[in-house]
């Protein structure tokens, strides 16, 4: 007699295939159920790049993806803005040059009516005063055409879960900036006393700039994911930003954190 509770290796509890046979099965979910990205649920997408071939590479990349859903793809400034007004998404992916405009007047739209979306410029452009001038306009990922080491999709899913996407290698040149920046100079627009950081809100935001989400931070700190986001949500007030990326890097040039 069978044990009904037995099962060949690499089938799953209710038949269908699993992993080969002789290929431990991870004992977590490869996708968390806390990250946002799931299979009833993915990520909406809106990608505007007037380059139709490198616009291709992404979305096919993108469409790979269960966890992202590409909601509408546009070439051009003026069907940027036509899908801005008749798409939901969570993540604008936008270049900065395009035919009829620039990227820069896009990311001004999106973040007045839609100030929950995420927004990753995609770009050929890597000198620092257009890529600080996304992060101001608040962009939380800036991705370069040509590098070899990212991932589009991967990119999509950071920035989702509170996290920000950035080329490593333009990464590395701003974090040379930083550290060579003169010991003497003030900070840019040091806060107002009333504007100063509790010692929890500051705690939290270490926790952000070193790209922890929010269901780790509150791990670390013993306290509920609610709570993270309502002292995140007083942290923008403060500071007056309106993303992750932007706190921290205000707070790090005001000596904050």
């Amino acid at each position: 007699m069978s044990d009904p509770a037995y099962r060949p290796p690499g089938e799953l509890a209710d038949g269908r295939p699993g992993y080969p046979a002789g290929v431990c099965q991870p004992v977590a979910p490869l996708w968390p159920g806390f990250l946002n990205g799931q299979e009833d649920a993915p990520v909406r997408v809106l990608l505007v790049d007037d380059d139709e071939f490198m616009r291709r590479v992404i979305a096919q990349e993108l469409l790979s993806d269960l966890r992202i859903q590409l909601e509408g793809q546009a070439g051009s400034l003026r069907e940027g803005r036509r899908l801005l007004a008749t798409h939901d998404f969570d993540v604008l992916m936008v270049d900065l040059r395009l035919g009829d405009g620039t990227g820069f007047d896009l990311i001004r739209e999106a973040r007045k009516h839609h100030r929950n979306v995420e927004i990753i410029v995609i770009s050929a452009l890597e000198d620092e005063s257009h890529v600080l001038h996304a992060f101001e306009l608040g962009a939380t990922g800036y991705l370069l055409k040509d590098a070899w080491l990212q991932s589009f999709a991967q990119a999509v899913l950071q920035v989702v879960n509170g996290g920000a996407a950035i080329t490593p290698r333009l990464a590395r040149r701003l974090l040379g900036r930083l550290s060579h920046r003169p010991a003497e100079v003030s900070p840019i627009d040091p806060p107002q006393r009333e504007t100063a950081l509790t010692r929890r809100e500051c705690e939290i935001l270490r926790f952000v700039a070193r790209g922890h989400v929010t269901e780790e931070i509150g791990a670390q700190l013993g306290i509920s994911g609610q709570t993270v986001n309502a002292h995140i949500k007083n942290i923008y007030k403060k500071l007056h930003v309106h993303s992750r990326a932007q706190a921290v890097s205000y707070a790090a040039y005001s000596g904050l954190i």
